[in-house]
């Protein structure tokens, strides 16, 4: 492909983007297809000459769109939001005609420094704490992850390193010595990570990767499954008491179940109470919610994270209009990044990073290569602007009011189980023999009700068939809940109430049949 084939197939392509943008409200949001659908559809072998355009993007139409699950889809209400706009895919453009690895500063000094920048711009529209900004005197600062996945995985492999590396020094040993590397092994095995129930798997994960034990702390509906002090105190005494040693906790704010937020103030306290516990690396994994600090109203949460915290992470991709990948990780001391992560052979030295005046941004994840992932945060950043991006959540937020006030008036089908929060609302279908006078809201009263949970699974799983919109389900403390979210671009107060109409239809419709 030459300047003028691209020129000519990059502007069939981007109208074939904004046409499917236009459309996609319109279209059925899950695929009717099944497994393996498109193997039959792609030649067995790839092509020995060059095929055109026209044909390739041809394929796309026919062979690839009907295969996708439409994230962008106002309809689309499952899981939690994946945003992209037209800013970001600008960025990605760019990203990909500047393509460099960016493992240290003189790949590209643009993409290192422009991330430096970017980042603090970020922790600054988040109302993060100071010391999580590069300028900062505890040399924090932030970094792009390609998920908050990766980026817990890495936090819990420095975590683990730094507190390893203090209790071998207070055994007098010294690093780099064999009796050292042996040693290292036998504390290790000791090592715990903690999260909560209701923490993304991704923490259990990263325990995982990092060779040591994990331990969760139990949640309750009573405490709209919140992590609280006295239930972790639980944990790491038990942890004490079998000759464990806790050195990673992740806390949650916004859990992939029901939004919870963990009760950081009381847990930081109980962190206090024994010096070992106080050593405990303290995560804050904000993967979706953490982007509602962008709003004013929001920002007092932020001041939680000013002490006792050690990293910090939220994904724009989420909610913040940026498309996957754009994980942001900040912590408070790059240096428990770079200790545990920097292996500098001789093929990677160059004087500026041996002088230590730049950033080398291989040695704050496990990649070594990374891409320019900072352009397209700017570009939405200056492209939305802050007041853009707060009008975003806000709305959001504001549409998941609307269901929840929604689902409150029909009283007579549903209940609300957990506190909706943050645009999530978690309801499930009441059972219809059950005589309860529960007030719709209030989480510590829901009750146990296998015919409950049925009729919460069948409809969730009728209206995903019929593919009008997308809606996930789930179990939190034995019961089953539907999970409705609508957090996207393309979100409008329309689609929230014909959603909450075909939930309704459906509901009915299940409930007569049982009749």
């Amino acid at each position: 492909m030459d300047r003028d084939q691209f020129k000519t197939a990059a502007h069939s392509a981007i109208d074939d983007i904004i046409n499917y943008f236009d459309s996609v409200p319109e279209r059925r949001v899950l695929p009717a297809i099944e497994p393996g659908y498109l193997r039959p559809l792609i030649p067995e072998n790839p092509p020995d000459e060059p095929e055109n355009w026209a044909q390739i993007q041809e394929d796309v139409d026919t062979k690839i769109k009907p295969g996708l699950t439409h994230w962008q889809s106002p309809n689309f209400m499952a899981y939690f939001p994946a945003c992209v706009t037209y800013p970001s895919i600008l960025g990605e453009m760019y990203s990909a005609t500047f393509t460099a690895p960016a493992f240290n500063w003189l790949c590209s000094p643009a993409c290192t420094e422009m991330e430096t920048i970017v980042m603090d711009w970020v922790a600054k529209a988040l109302a993060l704490p100071e010391c999580f900004r590069s300028t900062s005197e505890t040399h924090g600062g932030g970094v792009i992850q390609n998920s908050a996945s990766d980026a817990i995985a890495t936090i819990i492999i420095a975590a683990r390193e730094r507190r390893v590396r203090e209790l071998l020094l207070t055994e007098g040993l010294k690093e780099g010595t064999p009796e050292y590397e042996d040693r290292k092994f036998d504390v290790q095995a000791k090592l715990v990570a903690i999260a909560s129930d209701q923490t993304h798997s991704s923490g259990a994960k990263g325990a995982l990767v990092a060779g040591t034990r994990f331990r969760s702390v139990s949640t309750r509906l009573e405490d709209n499954m919140e992590m609280t002090a006295p239930r972790l105190r639980e944990v790491l005494e038990k942890c004490d008491k079998d000759g464990l040693t806790p050195y990673h906790l992740t806390l949650t704010f916004g859990t992939t179940n029901t939004c919870a937020v963990d009760r950081f103030a009381e847990i930081k306290a109980v962190l206090q109470e024994k010096p070992a516990w106080q050593r405990i690396w303290v995560h804050i994994d904000a993967a979706y919610a953490g982007a509602s600090l962008v709003a004013d109203e929001w920002q007092y949460i932020a001041q939680n994270f000013a002490e006792g915290v050690d990293s910090f992470n939220t994904n724009m991709h989420k909610w913040l209009l940026v498309n996957f990948d754009a994980s942001v990780l900040f912590v408070r001391n790059r240096l428990d990044l770079t200790s545990a992560l920097d292996i500098t052979p001789a093929y990677l030295r160059n004087p500026y990073s041996d002088m230590g005046n730049v950033i080398d941004y291989r040695n704050w994840s496990i990649s070594l290569g990374r891409r320019f992932r900072a352009l397209k945060i700017w570009f939405v950043i200056r492209s939305y602007g802050l007041n853009g991006m707060k009008a975003h959540i806000r709305k959001t937020i504001g549409l998941g009011d609307l269901f929840a006030g929604l689902v409150r008036g029909r009283s007579d089908l549903f209940e609300i189980v957990t506190k909706p929060g943050f645009g999530l609302t978690v309801f499930r279908v009441k059972n219809p023999q059950a005589v309860s006078n529960r007030t719709s809201g209030s989480s510590d009263r829901v009750a146990k009700d296998e015919v409950a949970d049925g009729l919460t699974k069948k409809i969730s799983e009728l209206v995903n068939t019929r593919g009008e919109i997308f809606i996930t389900s789930t179990v939190i403390d034995g019961v089953c809940v539907i999970r409705v979210i609508s957090g996207n671009a393309l979100a409008e107060e329309k689609y929230i109430r014909n959603a909450f109409d075909i939930i309704v239809r459906t509901t009915e419709e299940v409930l007569q049949e049982l009749k």
